[in-house]
């Protein structure tokens, strides 16, 4: 099975009419795509009613790839707001919790920085990190191609089939050490996560920039490039049950109709997006 989402529901102007409010946006959404990416959780905790608000707003079926708070892939680095890592990790397990009762959390996604090298210490704090979630599933992705060079490609594989990560798989600009490579690898039996970030090299490694945000994510996948990934999830289904597919090149607006294409080569049905509405006064 394939699904394909986006990152997000908030910001994809394509599938919604003019003054459709925030709260009613993922529910649209779910009628396009069977699977979202939580991006808010990366930056605060979220309420548990949150999640429950989520999951009764989703149909059957539908699943959330939920990020991990930044104080516990190392983003944070002055140190979490907590009284300690366990309190941390307790807080945000107990958040999702609506989620897995649902069952609707497809996996917790442990996104490393670019500066998390493979080194000894590192592999601890994975390890610990992947203790701390018990039995939660849990996936990852690393953004130091130190991970994947050499020797390390088959190591860091087989540590994270030994410790029962899911992989998340990248496809991104290949720009120094801050990248990684596409690495065509399934770690888990039920499902491997892809993560489009699009190829923008120019401007991947822009972090100091104002607007750099905008400017990494800014893509958009030709009809070529989705059919090479057609071809790399079918491919991954031979090891693995279920493909998520992410789209997260939503700086100008593409995600959205990059994840319809690939949809429609995979022969998934698609809706339409929402029509367009003239506004006289523009």
């Amino acid at each position: 099975m394939i699904r394909i989402g986006l990152a997000g529901w908030g910001d994809h102007d394509d599938l919604y009419g003019k003054g459709l409010p925030a709260r009613d946006k993922l529910k649209v959404y779910s009628r396009y795509f069977p699977i979202v990416e939580v991006d808010s959780s990366f930056y605060a905790i979220q309420a548990a009613a949150q999640f429950e608000r989520w999951a009764s707003d989703t149909p059957a079926g539908f699943g959330f790839i939920v990020k991990a708070y930044q104080g516990m892939t190392g983003h944070l680095r002055g140190g979490p707001p907590f009284e300690s890592t366990e309190a941390m990790f307790g807080a945000f397990r107990d958040s999702i919790a609506p989620l897995r009762e649902a069952g609707k959390l497809k996996a917790v996604l442990f996104q490393y920085p670019p500066w998390f090298d493979c080194t000894r210490e590192n592999v601890a704090l994975v390890r610990e990190a992947r203790t701390l979630m018990g039995d939660v599933p849990v996936a990852l992705e690393f953004r130091h191609q130190s991970w994947f060079a050499g020797e390390m490609r088959d190591k860091t594989l087989a540590f994270m089939r030994r410790e029962g990560w899911i992989h998340s798989v990248c496809d991104e600009p290949q720009a120094g050490a801050g990248s990684v490579p596409t690495v065509l690898e399934a770690t888990d039996p039920g499902l491997t996560i892809v993560r489009m970030h699009g190829r923008n090299v120019s401007g991947w490694n822009q972090g100091g920039a104002p607007n750099w945000r905008e400017v990494r994510y800014l893509y958009r996948y030709n009809a070529e490039e989705l059919l090479e990934w057609k071809q790399n999830a079918e491919k991954l289904l031979e090891s693995t049950r279920e493909v998520c597919i992410v789209f997260n090149n939503n700086s100008g607006g593409d995600a959205a109709g990059n994840a319809i294409e690939l949809m429609q080569q995979l022969g998934m049905p698609t809706l339409e997006f929402a029509p367009k509405q003239l506004d006289l006064f523009e």
